[in-house]
């Protein structure tokens, strides 16, 4: 089975044609980060009439590098939500009516799912049961991943996000947009020179709070001298206590659930610190990590393609009617056999 996938839900548009059998054939992605930056954040309205002028094209090279023609497409999984709407649209309305004009079946993709699922395209994939650390600019989740579909919400941010957290603490010290990468870059140059909170943990539970960690970070700076090395220093301090923060999270959730996997994907599991934190916490205890590489922690297509092709292979699919869910609770998903 060939599935398309077409991944909108936010300020990338991508592609990718995934093989139930062959694997990942191709996958193509365009970044509207530049298009952004000017203004410090994604513009909904932009972010839409970018993706309407994308799309078709990228659909079209995604065909040519896999070597395919549309007609050998058996079927189109799309990100259906969570996501801006108007951008969630656009691939919504593209993929059913591609899937209604080569008459194949089309499916709703959770984007979270997506995610969850990327490290299932390496060549080294977990295997099921594992706790999940799902964390972008939009979520901070933790989930007990029995099967796809099977899944238990253990713990979630309780206010920003832990990407959204890095995107407007990196504006604090005039970083620009995207501003995790940019953080994370500042921070290699920073001492140990401040202690932030870790936030909840001092407290059981396996929810998140980061507001008050960009709170502690905005009084650090404005009680500065704001010099570089003074920026580059909280950069440091932030990024040590978000990484902490998650690690002693993980290891409460593997100790709960007696689990010994744990899956970390999303945005900002790209950040190296945190991914070394993890690496080091999971080995002490005797699990492993798995994670995405760079390219698929991303917003990307090929995990919309993969998630996609397991629910189709199982025989679920959607009617015409297009489907795009700007809020949509990872909890209620239906397991394959159902």
């Amino acid at each position: 089975m060939y599935v398309l996938g077409i991944e909108t839900s936010c300020d990338e548009t991508a592609v990718a044609i995934f093989h139930a059998e062959k694997g990942l054939l191709s996958h193509v992605m365009y970044s509207q980060a530049e298009t952004h930056s000017e203004y410090g954040g994604v513009v909904p309205e932009i972010a839409s009439r970018d993706h309407i002028r994308k799309l078709s094209p990228l659909i079209r090279q995604c065909l040519q590098e896999a070597e395919l023609a549309s007609a050998q497409i058996n079927g189109i999984a799309y990100t259906a939500g969570p996501g801006l709407m108007g951008a969630l649209l656009v691939g919504a309305a593209t993929a059913r009516s591609l899937a209604w004009t080569w008459q194949i079946p089309a499916i709703a993709v959770h984007h979270m799912e997506g995610h969850l699922l990327a490290p299932m395209l390496e060549t080294d994939p977990p295997a099921f049961p594992f706790v999940a650390l799902l964390i972008s600019g939009g979520h901070s989740l933790l989930i007990e991943v029995r099967a796809i579909g099977d899944y238990q919400l253990l713990g979630e941010s309780l206010d920003d996000a832990a990407g959204e957290a890095f995107d407007k603490t990196a504006k604090m010290l005039e970083l620009g947009y995207p501003g995790g990468p940019k953080l994370s870059k500042l921070a290699e140059s920073g001492q140990p020179r401040y202690k932030f909170p870790r936030p909840m943990t001092d407290r059981p539970g396996l929810d998140f709070s980061f507001s008050g960690l960009k709170t502690f970070t905005l009084n650090t700076l404005q009680n500065s001298e704001k010099t570089d090395q003074d920026k580059a220093d909280i950069a440091y301090a932030f990024q040590q206590a978000m990484a902490e923060t998650l690690t002693i999270k993980c290891r409460r959730a593997l100790q709960q659930t007696g689990l010994k996997t744990l899956v970390i994907a999303g945005g900002v599991s790209a950040n190296q610190s945190i991914r070394q934190h993890l690496i080091a916490m999971t080995t002490t205890i005797g699990a492993k990590a798995y994670f995405p590489r760079p390219d698929f922690c991303t917003d990307n297509a090929a995990m919309i393609a993969y998630a996609g092709c397991q629910r189709l292979l199982a025989g679920q699919s959607q009617d015409l009617q297009i489907t795009a869910r700007p809020r949509w609770p990872i909890d209620q998903l239906l397991g394959l056999g159902r």
